[in-house]
């Protein structure tokens, strides 16, 4: 999580950015924004609550991270933060640069510097970018003698962040460790992640889970029953039992996987093959032991369905013991029958 009760926003710019394909062109403030305390607070709080860590971030270049230009300023602002104005400009032009899809919308587009940001455990100083792009009428009740009016007016509704990017000032050589919000991004280009921060993810506790969870999904539901006879009762038992391992240890070990789960010798074979073209196809590396993250866990699980759908007719949900359900044909058809010692 991102934790900002010892936090200061210490300074903030903002810059109005357009779309390069309708030559908006961007609109530059000439200083800094001179903030009170108490719109300190709304912002911080309009920064910082859209963010959830759960797969952190690092800038990255096929050329190397020099060649990122968002990490060249962000570092430079890190060096000397009295030069945020500055580099501030050199961010807005490039944003708007990558600003070449006609459905990218304009907005306004804020850098800012924050003390002792704490970031998934870590303190220290950070660089927000953000962007606002959807504006929301908002009414306005007012006094005038002895009437009330109503007015409205248009403006950013401080509890839906559109775009944010939050860089902590740590592991610098790794490209830093950085926190990414996209909430309009749903059809168009990903101008934001991939053509203007450049980031991708960090291959932590909660990548490492993230995917092999994801592995261990597909290669049951979707490879296993290519090359094995497998009943969908069978594979919904392989499916609890993988997700019970992730919920029930807090160190993943291949070998241990394997025995516990897997158990048979040709389909550990058969998963290992299949592991080693899923990380090929995605270029990824998937380690033979790591800390489990709980977090990717429960988002992960929510995706592993057990159920066995029966036509039309029934769904059938099986949570435990795979030996209470069994499965036939007579000469009605094919059936399931379950067994239970109670009824709800």
């Amino acid at each position: 999580m991102i934790y900002c009760e010892n936090s200061c926003l210490e300074a903030m710019a903002l810059h109005h950015v357009g779309n390069r394909t309708y030559d908006d062109g961007v609109n530059k403030s000439e200083c800094l924004l001179n903030l009170d305390e108490g719109l300190r607070k709304v912002l911080v709080q309009y920064f910082i609550g859209a963010f959830k860590t759960e797969g952190l971030y690092r800038f990255d270049h096929h050329s190397g991270l020099d060649y990122n230009f968002v990490y060249r300023q962000v570092s430079d602002i890190f060096d000397n933060p009295d030069d945020l104005l500055r580099h501030s400009y050199q961010l807005a032009d490039q944003l708007y640069e990558t600003s070449d899809h006609n459905k990218i919308k304009s907005g306004e587009f804020y850098v800012v510097y924050f003390s002792e940001l704490e970031l998934d455990g870590q303190r220290a100083d950070a660089v927000g970018l953000f962007k606002s792009e959807n504006k929301e009428i908002f009414l306005q009740v007012i006094r005038q003698g002895y009437a009330n009016v109503l007015r409205y007016d248009e403006g950013v509704d401080v509890r839906k962040l559109d775009k944010g990017c939050i860089i902590l000032n740590v592991k610098k050589d790794d490209g830093y460790v950085v926190a990414v919000v996209d909430n309009t991004n749903k059809s168009d280009a990903k101008y934001w992640v991939e053509d203007f921060l450049g980031v991708m993810p960090r291959q932590d506790k909660y990548f490492q889970t993230q995917n092999f969870m994801s592995v261990c999904k597909s290669f049951v539901t979707k490879q296993l029953p290519e090359e094995f006879e497998i009943s969908k009762a069978d594979q919904v038992e392989l499916l609890n039992r993988s997700v019970q391992y992730f919920k029930e240890n807090d160190e993943f070990s291949m070998q241990d996987f394997s025995s516990s789960v897997l158990e048979q010798p040709e389909v550990i074979e058969s998963f290992n093959s299949y592991k080693e073209r899923y990380q090929s196809e995605r270029e990824i590396t998937l380690e033979d032991s790591f800390s489990i993250s709980g977090e990717a866990v429960k988002k992960q699980s929510r995706s592993f369905k057990s159920v066995i759908k029966l036509d039309k007719n029934f769904h059938i949900y099986v949570h435990g013991d795979r030996r209470m359900i069994e499965q036939g044909e007579d000469e009605k058809g094919r059936y399931y029958k379950v067994y239970y010692n109670e009824e709800y």
